[in-house]
C-alpha cells in the first residue's frame, strides 16, 4: 500500500491492461430532468450567502513546482472545515490549472481525481494534457487538486510509520486476528489524539463540496470531470449533491456506492477467487510453457504448495521476502492478468528452489516519509462508511466464514480495521440515485473495482451509460495503460467533445494479444492500493 512520491506519482503508475476494441456510434442523449432525490440532497447544502466568502475568493496563481511545466499553475483555495458551520475553521485545498482551451471552442473546466482515497492530484492536468486528444483539451482548462487532508492541502497525520501503515492484513490464525485488533486500536487512538478535530470532516461529500467551491471560485457555472477508481465515488457524490452544476462526467473503474466502504474491500475476496479460477484454467491450457500443471486443479495445487513453502521459510524475489500471506497479497491483484501472473508464479517457484531468477522491473520510487497517504485514506473510508461494525465479535465471525469461502483473500478483508474505533463522522457517504448524464468505463477483469461494482453504480446513476471492455485486465481503462483501448477511447472522447452519450450501453473487446504487452507495475490508487 505504498504511495508514490509527491511529484512523481503519475509516472510510476503508467501500466495496466492494454486494450484495443471495436467502435460503436454514439447518439445524443438529451439532458434529463433533475430528480427529487438529487434535489433533496442539494437542499441540505448551506445557502449561497453563507458560502459567498469562499465561492467569491480571488485565487493567486503561481508555478507549481520546478520539475513541472510552467504552464501548470497552482493556487490555494480556502474552504470550510465543516460545511454545517461555514463561519468556523477554514482549511486549504491545493489546486492546479493547465489552461489548454482555445477561444471560440472553450466549453469550461474539467477536474480530475486519480483515485485513492488519498491520491494527490495536483500534477494530473500535466499528464492529461499530453494524453487526451487535442479535440478534447482545446475545449477545457484542466484542473487538478489534492483533496482535503491530502498532500499540499491541509494534511492529516497521526504520527505513525513503518508497519503501522500496512492494510489490509492477514487474519488466518487467532493470533493474527488478535494482533490486528490491537493494531486497529493503536492506529485509531493515535489518530484521535493527533487529528481528532479533522477526521470527522474528511469525507467524500465534503470533498465534493470543495469541488463546487473550486468551480465557483474559478468563475464557472458548471464542472466537467474525469474520476478514476475512488474518483468515481467522488464524481457520483458531486452529481448527487449538485446535479444542476455537473456538466460532462466520466468515471473510470467504478466504486459501488452501496458498498462504501467495508463492502468494497470485502468484494475483493470473491472477485479474487473468480480471477484465480480463470487464471488456473488459462495456465493449465499452457502446461508446456509454464509447467504448473495440466489441469486447473493441479495449477491451483502448485500455487498453494508455494504458499505453504513460504509459510515455512519466506521466498526472496527481487530483494523482497514473501511469506505465505505476502504471496497471497501479492498475487491477489495480479491474477486478473493471466500471462503476467503465470510468469510471476514461475519466478517465485524458481526462487523457492534456489534457482537464479532474472531481475524484474525496477522498483518504483519510495513513498515519501510520513503517514499522510495511509491516514487520509483511512479518514475517508472510516468516515464515509456506515457498515463498519463496532464489535470485534462480528469481525471474528466474518473472518472465519470468509476464510473458508475465499481462502485466497477472505481473511485479509474481513478482519478488524481502525474504522472499528474511529471517531464518528459528521455524515456518511450513503448511496447515490440520480439521472445526471454520465459515462462509466470499466474493464471486465479489474482487481480493485470489479465489474459488479460498476454495474451497480450504473443502476444508481440512471442517466449513465456503461462502456465495458470485455476481456480487459487491470485497474483503469483510459489512463495508466500500456496499450489504449480504441473503442473505449472513442466513447470517452466523443462524449467529452460533443456531450453525446451512446444511445445504449457499449461492449468493447480487448485485443487478443493485449496480455502479452502488460507491464509489471504497482496498482493504481484505488481502495488502499
Amino acid at each position: 500500500m505504498t504511495h508514490p512520491s509527491r511529484r512523481r506519482h503519475l509516472s510510476r503508475r503508467r501500466h495496466l491492461a492494454p486494450l484495443l476494441a471495436l467502435g460503436v456510434t454514439a447518439a445524443l442523449v438529451p439532458q434529463l430532468a433533475l430528480q427529487s432525490a438529487s434535489a433533496a440532497a442539494s437542499a441540505a447544502e448551506p445557502p449561497a450567502h453563507q458560502l459567498a466568502p469562499y465561492t467569491g475568493q480571488k485565487l493567486t496563481w503561481k508555478p507549481c513546482a520546478a520539475d513541472l511545466p510552467a504552464t501548470l499553475q497552482c493556487a490555494t483555495l480556502k474552504v470550510p472545515l465543516d460545511y454545517r458551520r461555514p463561519d468556523g475553521k477554514r482549511i486549504d485545498i491545493a489546486i492546479s490549472r493547465a489552461e489548454t482551451s482555445v477561444p471560440g471552442k472553450r466549453r469550461g473546466i474539467m477536474a480530475f481525481n486519480p483515485g485513492g482515497p488519498g491520491g494527490p492530484g495536483l500534477d494530473f492536468p500535466d499528464m492529461a494534457a499530453k494524453e487526451l486528444p487535442k479535440q478534447v483539451t482545446e475545449r477545457y482548462d484542466l484542473i487538478g487538486f489534492d483533496p482535503r487532508g491530502v498532500g499540499e492541502s491541509t494534511p492529516v497525520t497521526c504520527g505513525l510509520g513503518g508497519t503501522d501503515l500496512s492494510f489490509p492484513r492477514p487474519n488466518r490464525s487467532r493470533q493474527e486476528f488478535d494482533a490486528n485488533t490491537a493494531w486497529s486500536k493503536k492506529v485509531a487512538r493515535a489518530c484521535r489524539a493527533r487529528a481528532g478535530g479533522l477526521l470527522p470532516h474528511i469525507t467524500t461529500r465534503n470533498t465534493a463540496r470543495d469541488m463546487d467551491v473550486m468551480r465557483a471560485a474559478l468563475g464557472e457555472k458548471k464542472l466537467s470531470y474525469y474520476g478514476l477508481s475512488y474518483g468515481s465515488a467522488l464524481g457520483a457524490a458531486y452529481m448527487q449533491l449538485f446535479p444542476g452544476r455537473a456538466d460532462r462526467f466520466v468515471v473510470d473503474s467504478a466504486i459501488d456506492s452501496r458498498r462504501m466502504w467495508r463492502g468494497m474491500y470485502r468484494i475483493w475476496a470473491p472477485s479474487s477467487e473468480r480471477a484465480f479460477e480463470r487464471w488456473a484454467k488459462w495456465t493449465a491450457e499452457r502446461a508446456s510453457v509454464y509447467h504448473l500443471g495440466g489441469t486447473p486443479k493441479r495449477v491451483r495445487g502448485a500455487f498453494w504448495m508455494l504458499v505453504k513453502r513460504a509459510e515455512r521459510e519466506p521466498i526472496e524475489l527481487d530483494g523482497v521476502k514473501y511469506d505465505g500471506a505476502g504471496i497471497r497479497d501479492l498475487m491477489r491483484a495480479q491474477f486478473v492478468k493471466v500471462r503476467q501472473s503465470a510468469e510471476l508464479v514461475v519466478k517465485l517457484k524458481k526462487a523457492a528452489s534456489g534457482q537464479s531468477v532474472p531481475p524484474g522491473p525496477a522498483a518504483p520510487p519510495a513513498a515519501p516519509p510520513g503517514d499522510n497517504a495511509a491516514v487520509s485514506q483511512w479518514a475517508v473510508v472510516c468516515a464515509d462508511g456506515s457498515d463498519w461494525p463496532r464489535d470485534v465479535a462480528t469481525y471474528r465471525r466474518d473472518v472465519v466464514r470468509d476464510s473458508a469461502r475465499y481462502p485466497l483473500y477472505g481473511d485479509f478483508v474481513s478482519g478488524t480495521s481502525p474504522c472499528a474505533y474511529w471517531p464518528r463522522a459528521a455524515e456518511t457517504a450513503g448511496p447515490v440515485s440520480n439521472r445526471v448524464p454520465s459515462l462509466i468505463v470499466q474493464n471486465e477483469w479489474d482487481p480493485q473495482t470489479p465489474l459488479a461494482s460498476a454495474r451497480s453504480l450504473h443502476r444508481d446513476l440512471k442517466g449513465s451509460r456503461l462502456v465495458t471492455v470485455r476481456g480487459g485486465e487491470g485497474h483503469s481503462v483510459r489512463f495508466y495503460t500500456d496499450t489504449r483501448n480504441a473503442c473505449a477511447d472513442r466513447q470517452v472522447d466523443a462524449y467529452l467533445i460533443t456531450g453525446e452519450l451512446p444511445r445504449e450501453d457499449v461492449t468493447c473487446q480487448a485485443a487478443p494479444d493485449a496480455r502479452k504487452r502488460l507491464a509489471a507495475a504497482p496498482p493504481l490508487f484505488g481502495l488502499g492500493v
